[in-house]
Order: C-alpha cells, then structure tokens, then sequence
C-alpha cells in the first residue's frame, strides 16, 4: 500500500478486521498482511463518524486503474461474502485491502499477483 495515503476506519470495521485477521485460516493471505501493517497507522473513528467519501467495508466505490484507464465498480467485503462475482472483493485481496479506509479521489498503488 502507499504509506502516505491517510487512512480512516470505524472502530466497528477494525474490531471485525482485527478478529478476521487472528484466524489461522487466514495468516497467509497477502492482503492480511497488507492489513496488519496498514491498520495501525488508521484514523480510528465511530462508525456514525465515518465521512461519506471513505470506503469502508461493503461499500460500493468506483475505482479507476490509472494504467489502462478503465474503472470498476469494487466492494470490499469480508472473505465469506467474496462470491466470486467481479465486484466483491475480498478484504484480504490485495485491491480489498488497497482501498479499505481511503478518500474519495485518493491514489494508491498496489501489488497484484504475479507482479
């Protein structure tokens, strides 16, 4: 994740994220790592404190990929709701975990499998 993107999260999600995170099932996973480096530098906030432009967990966000130009329409939920469908993606998916907590208009680069 780009260390210099401010990041907001509700006490709610974290409680969840950092529950999610202790599962064994669940230590190897990229973007649980990804997680526990980025979520100690969050703005922790009440979940009715949340602003309206931050991406939180199941909302729906479009997210533009700066290199080829497209855009998709991305929700961050949690593995068990991860579907397969292309729009729900997994928090501990690198592109879940990316956008988890940040500002509308905000950048962020990110690694993806396979480079």
């Amino acid at each position: 994740m780009d260390q210099t993107a401010a990041v907001i999260v509700s006490s709610f999600d974290l409680k969840r994220l950092e529950q999610l995170i202790e599962q064994p099932a669940y230590h190897n996973f990229i973007g649980a790592e990804a997680l526990l480096a980025e979520l100690p530098r969050a703005t922790v906030v009440a979940p009715d404190q949340i602003p309206d432009d931050i991406v939180t967990m199941n909302s729906t966000t479009r997210v533009e990929d700066e290199l080829n130009g497209k855009s998709h329409e991305l929700t961050p939920v949690y593995p068990r709701d991860a579907d397969g469908s292309p729009d729900m993606v997994s928090v501990l998916a690198p592109v879940g975990s990316a956008m988890l907590g940040l500002r509308v208009g905000q950048s962020i680069k990110w690694q993806v499998p396979g480079g």
